[in-house]
Parts: C-alpha cells; structure tokens; sequence
C-alpha cells in the first residue's frame, strides 16, 4: 500500500492510497481535517469516492460495465431480471433451487394491502407516477411494522427486497389502469416478471409476447445498477441514517424523478414530438444540432460516463429493433427515432465525437412502442433500478458505515449584531 504526501502549513502529512480490483486508485482523505483543519471542495461529489463496493464497476473510457464480474453483454444474452437481481443483492449467481424460492418470494409478496390500494385510489387520474410510486412506497413502511427495525435479520431483509420488487410492479400497473378508467388486474405468480408486468399493465390474459417480454426483461437488467449515480447515493445517504427501507428507496425514487437524472428517456420523446411538430424533418433538426449558435439539442446521444461507447445501447438496440417488428407499430415518431439512429451513425460529426445513440434513446422508443405512457417512463426506470437500490442499501447497512455528512466551506455573513426593526 502506497501513500501520498501532501504539504500543508509547513507540514507534511501521508495520506494513503487505496486501489480497488479493477486497478481504480484513491486518496483516502478520511482524516484529513482531524491532522491538519482542512476539508476537501468537490460540488457534485465527481472526484470524491464515498465508499468502497462489491456491486458494480464501470469503466467509462473503455466502455465497460459488469455487475459483480459478470459483463453485462453475458447477463443480458443469457440471464433474466430476477437473477441479476438475485447477483446483484446476494453477490453470486444463484442455484435452480435459489432462483426458484427467490420467483416464489417475489410472487408472494406481490400483492398490495387494501390499504395502498386506497391510497393509489386517492390519487387523481393525471398526478406525475413518480410522485405516487415514492408515496406508495414510503406508504408500505405503515403497513409492515416489522421491517422498521433498525437491524433486520437476514430472512427480513430478504423478504423486504422480494416485497419491493413485487409491489413496486404491481403498484404501477394498479395506477396505470386507474388513469385509464379500468379495472387493475391482479398479479399472476405463474408469469415471469416481465410477463406479469406487461399482463397487468395491458390487461391481458397469457396474451404477451414471449420476445416482447424478453425484449422489457432485457432492459430491465440494463438499467439494474450504475455505480454511485445521483440515485444510488441517495440511497446510501438515507440509508446511513439507519432510516427504513422503504423511505430509504422512497428517496432514490425521489432524487431519480429529476430531470437530469431519470427523466432522459422522456426528454428524448419530447423531442421526437418537437421535431413531428416542426413537420418530420430530422435531417433538419441534425443540422440544428451541429450548428454550435442553435440552441437546440440532440437528446439521447453520448452519456456523461461512457467517453467512446455504452455498452448498454448496442444491446438494447437489438430489443428495440425485435419490440418495433414484433408490434408492427405504426408511429410517425417512431420514423423519426430510426431516421436520426441511421443518419447519426453515419455522420462524420456525430461519430468523431463518439456521440451514439444511448440507452435512453431506444429505452424511450421501446417504452412507446408498449403503449407506455410518457411521464411513466421514469418510473420504467425504476422498476430496473431497483434491485441495485437493494443491492447498494443491503451493503451499506452490513458494512456498518457510519452516518453521511459532507462538510461545507461557509461563505456567508460574519459575525454581526441584531438591529431592531426602527433601526433598520
């Protein structure tokens, strides 16, 4: 283990250097400011690593995404939903047996109390998803005392994943019928995730397409974890406090409701819109993109992360292209969405600046082409998100960390004297 030494003062101190498995190296600042005063500055946290993790590494330079060792290539071709979820939470991929019981859990946990459902009752036809899942689920912390402990046991903390992941689906196709004026229809524990979600959701009877479900389960799994985005270390951060987990994820649910977090798949709809409205010429709004005075933008091109590719996109392009021939949908923005993929990938522009399609662009044609509405399709992302929220709490908690609480650097009024108000 190497060090680092840092001059300050007139004195010099050793700071030692971390290195994770994957060859990542930090500087462990932790008692910085108890040896010399000094904190550290980082607004947006994106040089700051706040903890260590088994879960998830990404490697944005070259592309590179792998849940617990496994590349992400190999779980989406070969893997489903739940067992990542399974990966993911538990650290290995599971038995036949394992699987099986983990379905089962979900499966029986699935169903909301009469109670939820009259809150999701309450709600009006046209409130935001997001603000009535992050209710629902804070809401779920009245109806189960028993998970509130501050130390939940193994078995408990089990049962609490399962039951997210089973009524955080079930809620969402309560709601998404209510705005529609029918009747929920019930979760079916003899349907794969995908399957029941999509059945409960479009009110069908063994009518989902078994490619089409794939198709979602394959998304899903794309969006299950990304290290320690805005989200995830909201969770972490909430959950320090030793706070439940329902309002621990009822704040991940919150922080990825901002537009620039969760709301990238819809940006990118609003702009198929924009451009329909404008008449349909995307070769049009290309040109507006490259011009550097145009204030409009591409939406759903490069990452932040990814600086060459997302490994995530390449994929989800294959079930994007299956959801499209599959429904046979007929949608003028849906015209529009292939015509910008085929002219930004061939446009010199576009691919000198390592500007791709990404994820969000074919997660939001594929959330339109199912018939889910737009202010859902944050919420789809939370469906996926889930198991890694899960996954980052259950860490956390068994890694005894102590209490988030970031320092500041204060810039305000010194000291000074109260006035009285005719004085003023």
């Amino acid at each position: 283990m190497s060090n680092v030494k840092l001059e300050l003062d007139g004195k010099t101190i050793e700071l030692p250097v971390i290195e994770g498995s994957e060859g990542e190296k930090a500087i462990d600042i932790t008692k910085l400011r108890a040896e010399t005063g000094y904190v550290t500055i980082d607004s947006g946290y994106g040089n700051t690593g706040s903890c260590t993790s088994e879960i998830t590494f990404l490697d944005g330079e070259k592309g590179i995404l792998r849940y617990r060792g496994y590349p992400i290539e190999q779980l989406a071709d070969k893997s489903n939903f739940v067992e990542v979820a399974y990966l993911l939470v538990f650290g290995k991929l599971p038995s036949a047996s394992e699987l099986a019981e983990f379905n089962k859990l979900i499966a029986d946990n699935s169903e909301l109390p009469e109670g939820v459902k009259k809150i999701i009752d309450s709600f009006p036809s046209d409130a935001h998803p997001m603000g009535v899942l992050s209710s629902v689920t804070a809401g779920l912390s009245a109806f189960y005392p028993e998970l509130l402990g501050a130390e939940l046991s193994a078995s408990e903390q089990t049962k609490a994943i399962a039951q997210l992941m089973g009524q955080t689906k079930t809620a969402m196709g309560y709601f998404f019928n209510k705005t529609q004026g029918k009747t929920p229809k019930s979760t079916d524990a003899n349907l794969d995730y995908s399957t029941d979600f999509l059945s409960m959701m479009f009110n069908k009877d063994g009518e989902v397409d078994a490619d089409v479900a794939k198709a979602l389960d394959v998304l899903l799994i794309l969006h299950a974890d990304h290290e320690q985005n805005c989200s995830t270390s909201t969770v972490r951060n909430v959950g320090s406090s030793h706070a439940n987990v329902f309002a621990t994820i009822s704040a991940g649910i919150d922080a990825l409701w901002g537009p620039l977090h969760g709301g990238a798949n819809q940006a990118v709809l609003e702009m198929l819109e924009e451009i329909q409205n404008d008449g349909g010429d995307y070769k049009k709004f290309i040109g507006k993109a490259k011009d550097k005075n145009d204030s409009f933008r591409l939406m759903g091109f490069g990452h932040r992360v990814y600086k060459n590719f997302d490994p995530r996109a390449k994929i989800i392009k294959k079930a994007c292209d299956v959801v499209l021939e599959k429904l046979d949908v007929k949608d003028p923005l849906l015209n529009i969405a292939k015509g910008l993929e085929e002219e930004a990938l061939k446009d010199p522009y576009f691919v000198e600046r390592k500007l791709y399609p990404n994820v969000d662009f074919y997660s939001g044609i594929i959330y339109k082409a199912l018939g889910i509405p737009t202010n859902m399709f944050t919420g789809m992302f939370v469906l996926g998100r889930l198991p890694g929220w899960l996954a980052q709490w259950k860490e956390l908690r068994e890694s005894g960390a102590r209490i988030a609480r970031p320092r500041q650097i204060y810039t305000g009024a010194t000291e000074r004297n109260y006035v009285d108000q005719n004085e003023r």
